[in-house]
């Protein structure tokens, strides 16, 4: 199957508007769309998309953790980061198997992210410098994936609901084993407690960043509300992290690298500043720190792969051919 290729068109024999009804009532009940159902083209584009793109997000997620693997400072560290990258390379394929029932090919996606038509998000292209950007990642990045991914369990698509119920339970773990380390490291040395501040002042903006462009300028946000995939406004869940994160930074004991950061007891909420907009949409656009590192080591992972796809496929095909020929020998006898 291509990326072209559309989920079945009809149901019963009804026509496209009485289809479009059918749908409709479907999302107003809250309740969801499963891969046999018609839908519209633009919901099943939106959701090749968003899909792709989280999935994509996953698999070069594994990139600026898996650097510390071989350089963790104990061998509980590296086993805990050894799991967790493991933990992302689980998600990703979760989100390529909900991907495939919408009648894409995951190889195709694969090609597709490789040669710079499908994006993934931008977080994942700022380098680890220190042992402490893991704990910060695991801290602020995971801490950011939970608020945008908790409401995805009641997405309007069945296969994508359903495959983030486990990956949000995973998440939360991966967001306190990270506040784990941070809160042992601000409890070590002077040196220690100086490299987590730093990891902090450097990730906080761009961790802003990854929940989108503001809405008023975010052109697939409103649609996708609209139709239920997804449940808030990006400017919503960026201000659900910083409400949350604030409290954790004060007990942890670290600033966060913002001076208009602030608590509005009329809007009770706190006020912070405004991302660099302007960078995110560089590095959108493939010229942020990592993006060709990300790239060149995702392009070389899939070619060197190649023979175990290759394997894989003939060993299915020998117990295919295996499986036909014992039917055959229990019809003829």
């Amino acid at each position: 199957m291509t990326a072209e290729q559309a989920v079945p068109s009809a149901a019963g024999g009804a026509g496209e508007e009485e289809l479009q009804e059918r749908f409709d009532a479907t999302i107003a009940r809250d309740q969801r769309i499963e891969p046999r159902d018609w839908m519209p083209e633009g919901y099943r584009r939106t959701l090749i998309r968003q899909v792709a793109q989280h999935a994509h997000s996953e698999i070069i997620g594994m990139q600026p953790e898996g650097e510390w693997i071989t350089r963790a400072p104990s061998l509980r560290r590296k086993a805990i980061l050894f799991a967790k990258v493991q933990d992302e390379a689980g998600h990703g394929l979760y989100l390529y198997s909900a991907a495939e029932t919408l009648g894409v090919d995951r190889a195709d996606l694969t090609e597709r992210l490789i040669e710079g038509r499908q994006k993934y998000s931008s977080i994942f292209n700022y380098p680890t410098l220190s042992f402490a950007d893991v704990g910060v990642i695991g801290w602020f990045v995971d801490g950011a994936a939970i608020c945008n991914q908790v409401p995805l369990c009641r997405s309007s698509y069945g296969p994508y609901a359903r495959a983030m119920v486990r990956i949000c339970k995973e998440e939360s773990f991966h967001q306190r084993q990270g506040y784990e380390m941070l809160m042992t490291m601000m409890r070590g040395t002077e040196a220690q407690r100086e490299m987590v501040q730093d990891a902090v002042n450097r990730w906080w903006w761009p961790s802003l960043m990854m929940f989108g462009p503001p809405d008023d300028n975010s052109p697939n946000s409103a649609r996708s509300m609209a139709w239920k995939i997804k449940r808030h406004s990006n400017d919503e869940l960026r201000q659900r992290f910083v409400d949350m994160t604030v409290p954790q930074a004060e007990k942890l004991g670290v600033t966060l690298p913002d001076p208009e950061l602030r608590w509005n007891a009329e809007r009770g909420r706190h006020d912070f500043g405004t991302p660099d907009w302007d960078e995110l949409m560089r590095v959108i656009k493939g010229d942020g720190p990592c993006n060709a590192e990300r790239i060149e080591r995702r392009r070389a992972a899939h070619e060197d792969g190649a023979w175990v796809r290759e394997a894989a496929v003939a060993h299915a095909a020998k117990q295919s051919g295996r499986a036909g020929s014992g039917a055959e020998r229990g019809v003829a006898a």
